[in-house]
């Protein structure tokens, strides 16, 4: 085995890819600045216990754990940069009573990855809003997602949407415990109606809960999902109030494709509402995920309604616009001293100016020229 072989799932970005990478993340950055949203750069690494991998075993597989060599306190490397910016709203801006707007755009590192086609350092972007409950908030999330599925050649994005209340509320009213909860809900995320009906009939749960669970895998489809759910699902205010949820997202975006799912509930165990994400072609999976997570603050010490999304940047490659390498001018290695500051005045105005060793070099073939003296003035002068 060669030494510098890297682990699996895990990758160089070369160049050309770079180049267009950073390029997206500038301009994500700039259309989350100009909706109100500020950066922040949470550490790669902290405490376990500050990670959140207590209160979700799928966080807690994807986080790689060390012992810290100053504390001996066990350390982890994020896996999720949203308990981070949670820890952020709650404890160092906690002075702002009102609405937090917040973004970031930084590496993660998974102990193992989501899927077989998936990095185990993807470079999260996201934007999230602390402090307001209301149905506008996701609204205003969802809508920035879309916004910035477009810095790429997505082609025409879906957008599909679900709602953890309703299970959860349907969980309550049939008084499942939180064993028999979580195992529905697993049985939900593998789309197994078979055996939904089959759990659910094994415990001898009521008639309409039992129906109600049965039903769930079947309610997905377009806008006319949520007519035939407030049909069939049990009369529950918080049932109600979900499905109005879900309308009003649909009105909100009358021109989008939108595919509703009752039971898509592949979710985090912070998530507590309206669950989002935007599908585009040829891709495997979802390409940007999002939902609501109010009270994740609480581990805290301040609890506050929360929306948001993120995605993985580098997923975007191949389908960013290509960044061309600027145009270098040339400086002969014998020149660059007594050109010096004709250099430097060069590059202040954005200029790329290499100085050429006479052994070959990486930049663009297509030269801007070659930095000379003449007539005792340094000029570029073209090939």
């Amino acid at each position: 085995m060669q030494t510098w072989q890297l682990p699996e799932h895990i990758a160089d970005v070369l160049p050309t890819n770079a180049r267009q990478l950073e390029s997206a993340r500038e301009q994500l950055l700039a259309l989350f600045r100009v909706h109100g949203y500020e950066l922040v750069q949470p550490p790669l690494m902290e405490y376990a216990h500050s990670l959140l991998t207590h209160i979700d075993a799928g966080l807690s597989l994807k986080t790689i754990l060390v012992t810290d060599r100053l504390s001996g306190r066990q350390l982890g490397i994020r896996a999720d940069i949203t308990p981070q910016v949670a820890r952020i709203d709650a404890h160092l801006l906690s002075a702002n009573q009102g609405i937090n707007r917040l973004c970031y755009a930084g590496p993660v590192l998974h102990a193992q990855p989501d899927g077989l086609l998936n990095m185990r350092e993807p470079l999260q972007a996201g934007a999230e809003m602390y402090g307001f409950a209301d149905i506008r908030g996701d609204i205003e999330l969802i809508d920035l997602m879309l916004k910035s599925m477009k810095i790429a050649d997505m082609g025409k994005v879906l957008l599909s949407l679900g709602h953890i209340g309703i299970f959860r509320a349907l969980s309550d009213a049939a008084h499942l415990d939180a064993g028999q909860s979580a195992t529905l809900l697993a049985l939900m995320q593998d789309k197994d109606t078979g055996a939904v009906e089959a759990q659910v009939k094994a415990w001898k749960l009521d008639g309409m809960w039992a129906k109600a669970f049965s039903l769930l895998p079947r309610l997905y489809g377009g806008r006319e999902v949520l007519s035939d759910a407030r049909g069939r699902l049990p009369d529950l205010s918080a049932v109600g109030g979900a499905l109005g949820e879900l309308q009003a997202v649909c009105d909100a975006f009358p021109d989008c494709e939108i595919h509703i799912d009752l039971s898509e509930l592949r979710v985090d165990n912070y998530h507590t509402g309206l669950l989002y994400a935007a599908y585009a072609a040829d891709f495997h999976d979802a390409v940007a995920r999002g939902g609501r997570y109010d009270g994740l603050g609480g581990y805290f010490g301040r609890a506050r309604p929360a929306t948001g999304f993120s995605f993985d940047l580098r997923s975007f490659i191949g389908r960013l616009p290509a960044i061309e390498r600027q145009p270098a001018v040339l400086v002969d290695a014998e020149d660059a001293e007594a050109a010096h500051e004709a250099v430097e005045a060069l590059r202040e105005q954005g200029q790329c100016v290499v100085i050429d060793y006479g052994i070959g070099h990486n930049v663009s073939e297509e030269l801007a020229g070659r930095l000379k003296k003449t007539d005792g003035v340094w000029q570029v002068v073209k090939r």
